[in-house]
């Protein structure tokens, strides 16, 4: 995966200005119809990317339902912050959702004058376009995993993940410390959508990684998985359960928490981590469910992902 963004990388920063990313399109109140009316794409069968967009890839995904993921960014000028990249209005995130050579959906954030914008499209078996779908859909997709039901979110559905502390709604994945992939922070400098980077830039350790520790990788999935819910001010704060990087009290990330509210979220089970126990607590219990009224995250899959759940049992396992 990171030889093909270096790769694409790289024909974005030589590649011959073929065509312009649409400006007006980006800015309009209503957004198009089509996805090739961006002009993000110069061949959107093959993937062929119009200067300025440029591919990039997170430390630390997460999972929908075992679909792969192509990233894209185009800014008209570079920035950073120390969170979410504080991006211009003119910026766009492009997210790419596929099986194999298969395109499934692409998902389009805008950040226009009045804030950020998101924008469902979903692709024709060709993978040549993708229309706009406000509304959602519900796609039965057969994979290589299995059967899959494929829930493309309405525009209301994408506020449940991109929601603030202030109820502003922004983008989630790229922190720098979620960019921090080997080299990807200096080519995202060299390709403009970075102001600079920093030897000391945080990082969000890759949880696929088996030579990490343990603890290390399951913290980082949970992080990815569910911090953009489960963190201070985000939608899940009355739980005070906290999932995200930098949280280091025991408490707040379950160990040996109560539940807010019993039930069948909760399984009849006391504590959200019981050390040395996965079967007694209920983050694993929602974590192995696929009843909408039980799993976590309540939205963005349908089937349980195998290996993030016996990663977060093989660390709640190891507790003392």
């Amino acid at each position: 995966m990171r030889r093909l963004v270096a790769a694409l990388l790289a024909c974005a920063l030589a590649g011959p200005a073929m065509a312009e990313v649409n400006r007006e399109a980006l800015a309009a109140e209503r957004p198009p119809k089509l996805l090739s009316e961006f002009g993000f794409f110069t061949d959107a069968a093959a993937d062929r990317l119009a200067p300025g967009v440029v591919p990039y890839e997170i430390t630390a995904p997460l999972f929908t339902d075992h679909a792969e993921k192509d990233r894209f960014v185009f800014t008209p000028a570079p920035y950073r912050t120390g969170g979410a990249l504080d991006f211009p209005e003119g910026a766009a995130l492009i997210k790419t959702f596929r099986y194999g050579a298969r395109k499934v959906e692409t998902r389009v954030l805008v950040h226009r004058a009045g804030g950020w914008a998101a924008y469902p499209y979903v692709w024709n078996e060709a993978g040549t376009e993708a229309r706009l779908k406000i509304a959602g859909a519900d796609l039965d997709l057969q994979t290589r995993h299995g059967p899959i039901a494929c829930r493309v979110p309405n525009m209301n559905q994408c506020k449940a993940c991109h929601v603030d502390a202030a109820g502003t709604f922004q983008p989630v994945g790229p922190k720098i410390r979620n960019l921090n992939a080997p080299g990807q922070l200096a080519r995202l400098v060299e390709a403009g959508v970075l102001a600079e980077t920093r030897a000391d830039a945080p990082l969000t350790p890759d949880y696929r990684d088996e030579t990490l520790p343990l603890e290390t990788r399951a913290r980082a999935y949970l992080d990815a998985n569910c911090a953009h819910c489960h963190a201070p001010g985000l939608p899940a704060d009355n739980s005070a359960l906290y999932l995200h990087w930098e949280e280091d009290r025991p408490l707040h990330l379950g160990v040996r928490k109560p539940p807010v509210a019993a039930g069948r979220g909760s399984g009849g089970l006391a504590h959200g981590i019981v050390p040395g126990d996965p079967d007694a607590s209920i983050l694993v219990h929602r974590m192995g469910s696929t009843d909408p009224a039980v799993m976590m995250p309540e939205i963005g899959r349908s089937v349980v992902d195998p290996q993030g759940l016996a990663l977060v049992r093989d660390w709640i396992t190891a507790m003392k």
